[in-house]
């Protein structure tokens, strides 16, 4: 009987191999000597149960500490007992010992293998895709179609997603197409996920030459990602199916594109309301009359001031700000009035100043701050202020 080689030796990998290593390892060796890949070679079995018995060891923490201190004694004291015979004949007696360990009386009944048949594996629905997309104020209003160019994981249309070279897919020959391996642990059997094939029971018999028998290639592709009108900053667009391809025939996961909206040079959001600042004469503040203002889209909107205006104060202009998304409402402009004080004037300019403080003489007031001024419907007694005062002064009364 031939001595037992060491499992690193057998995996052809370092003492100090990480998981990635070794599966990478194992990977290579089972494709190598697959038994559907080696008909009637024996050194090939042998091989495969070899490599697949490493695997086994290396690729479970408790097991592999075991060997590394004790080596195979270790794994014996351990309770763990190494594949033994032909693949048949294991598979048969872990059949057996599963319909004695559980009441099944024999081998087709009970929780014996006879009775498991290949369980094939699970469809499993793919990942999803996060983008993002900036988008200018205007097309807040009308709505707009981008195009987005994405990256995805798509099924290997060579393989149909099988990861097996034209499609071949072979039953997996270190679980004997049940997805489940038998080891012994302290006196007890115990049934885990093949690690060979993850459970799916079946192996590509030659890896898939496009996608490296993965079953799934990188694919990029132009999507037109259609933005309602009204969205906001922070909004989430779901397009579904377009996210990462499913495994084993499961569905694809969604592609979700978040929405940022930039700022605008004129008007400031809140909601669907916009907000500008208008910047007024010292005349028409006092006065009143009509000033215009530009559209967010195209052309301007006439904004009547009120008589007496006072820094601060807001005119409201209803339907001409931005969709609601989710109603059919629309918002306002809000006009936040500012009044324009000349940093320098004329002597002509000096001469009438100083002849309306004659005529309206004014004593500045020292008050406590309020809040911020909001729209609101002035109500002004003849004389009552300043602007009042201007008013009457400039209107002859």
């Amino acid at each position: 009987m031939a001595a037992k080689r060491d499992y690193y030796e057998v995996l052809g990998v370092p003492r100090d191999a990480d998981l990635k290593t070794i599966k990478s390892a194992y990977r290579k060796l089972a494709l190598k000597y697959h038994p559907d890949r080696n008909p009637g070679d024996a050194t090939a079995e042998e091989n495969f149960k070899e490599a697949a018995e490493a695997y086994e060891v290396l690729t479970d923490d408790n097991k592999r500490a075991l060997y590394d201190r004790a080596g195979f004694d270790g794994l014996r004291s351990g309770g763990f007992s190494p594949f033994q015979g032909d693949l048949g004949d294991i598979f048969a007696q872990f059949g057996d010992i599963f319909s004695e360990f559980f009441g099944g009386g024999g081998g087709g009944g009970g929780f014996g293998f006879g009775g498991m048949g290949a369980r094939g594996p699970r469809p499993t629905v793919g990942a999803d895709l996060r983008e993002d997309i900036t988008i200018r104020l205007e097309d807040v209003m009308v709505g707009v179609t981008e195009k987005l160019t994405t990256k995805r994981a798509a099924t290997c249309r060579a393989c149909s997603g099988t990861g097996g070279e034209g499609g071949e897919i072979v039953t997996c020959a270190a679980c004997g197409g049940r997805g489940q391996v038998v080891q012994g642990r302290g006196g007890f059997m115990i049934a885990t996920t093949c690690r060979a094939c993850g459970g799916a029971g079946r192996m590509p018999k030659d890896p898939c030459k496009k996608c490296n028998g993965h079953g799934q290639v990188e694919e990029t592709r132009t999507l037109e990602v259609k933005v309602p009108p009204g969205v906001e900053t922070g909004v989430r667009l779901r397009l579904q199916g377009e996210g990462h391809a499913g495994s084993y025939g499961g569905p694809p996961g969604d592609l979700y594109v978040f929405v940022t909206v930039e700022a605008h040079d004129t008007f400031v959001r809140h909601g669907a309301d916009l907000h500008c600042e208008l910047s007024l004469s010292f005349g028409t503040a006092c006065l009143g009359g009509m000033a215009k203002v530009p559209k967010l889209m195209e052309g301007e909107i006439d904004v009547r001031v009120p008589p007496g205006s006072q820094p601060g104060d807001v005119v409201r202009v209803k339907g001409e700000g931005l969709p609601q998304l989710a109603t059919r409402g629309v918002g306002d402009v809000l006009v936040h009035l500012t009044i324009f004080v000349p940093s320098e004037v004329t002597d002509e300019q000096k001469r009438v100043l100083e002849d309306l403080e004659q005529v309206m003489p004014f004593t500045s007031v020292v008050s406590a701050g309020g809040p911020d001024r909001r729209e609101t419907k002035r109500r002004r007694k003849k004389g009552g202020g300043l602007f009042d005062r201007l008013r009457d002064a400039l209107e002859g009364d």
